[in-house]
């Protein structure tokens, strides 16, 4: 999925403006920090995503889908 078609969904998206962020700025401390922050981030979501998988499984199992 490309993701300016996720992004157009919603108007004030912060994965939005993280995205389109110059990151010409930041210091290589501050890039390595960004890094670290969103590999949290992706673990966080990884985990979110696997849950919500379980729970759909559970349900149809329940429900003999």
């Amino acid at each position: 999925m490309d993701p300016q078609e996720i992004f157009a969904k919603r108007a004030d998206d912060p994965l939005a403006a993280l995205a389109a962020q110059d990151l010409d700025p930041f210091s290589v401390d501050e890039l390595q920090a960004r890094i670290v922050l969103l590999e949290a981030e992706i673990v966080r979501v990884r985990r979110k995503l696997e849950s919500a998988v379980n729970h759909r499984a559970s349900a149809d199992a329940l429900f003999n889908r």
